[in-house]
Parts: structure tokens; C-alpha cells; sequence
């Protein structure tokens, strides 16, 4: 199986995407951290599906969970 790799558990996060979970972990909206990382809320939007879609997070409660578990970041 050279030059394929399999990935065990839940696909990584990008480093944007930790920066992004790391600022909804210290309860900022995402306007707030739209202005601080320079970027539009839609885009803050978008990277906060793609954690969704990495993660388990349903809720604002579990992206705030995640954002303070090892595993989460």
C-alpha cells in the first residue's frame, strides 16, 4: 500500500480553522472574529461548517466544548 495513507479518527483542522474554533472558544461572534483575522463573516460562516463537518458539533455548546479538548484542536 505504498503511497496511501490512512488517516485514523476525525480529519484534521486546518490551522485557519483552529484559529477560528479557538475565537468561538472565547465567546466572540463572528463578527468579532471576522475583524480580528481580517476576513468576511461569510467566511467565518464557511469555516465554521467545515469544523462542524469534521467534528461533532451541532451546537454553539459543542463547538465551545471542542474548542477547550485536546482532541479538538
Amino acid at each position: 500500500m505504498s503511497g496511501h495513507r490512512v488517516q485514523s479518527g476525525p480529519p484534521s483542522l486546518s490551522p485557519r480553522e483552529r484559529q477560528v474554533l479557538a475565537h468561538i472558544g472565547a465567546g466572540l461572534t463572528h463578527h468579532q472574529i471576522a475583524r480580528r483575522l481580517g476576513i468576511s463573516v461569510h467566511t467565518v460562516d464557511t469555516y465554521t461548517r467545515r469544523i462542524r463537518a469534521k467534528r461533532t458539533a451541532p451546537t454553539l455548546a459543542d463547538l465551545v466544548r471542542l474548542s477547550v479538548t485536546q482532541d479538538g484542536v
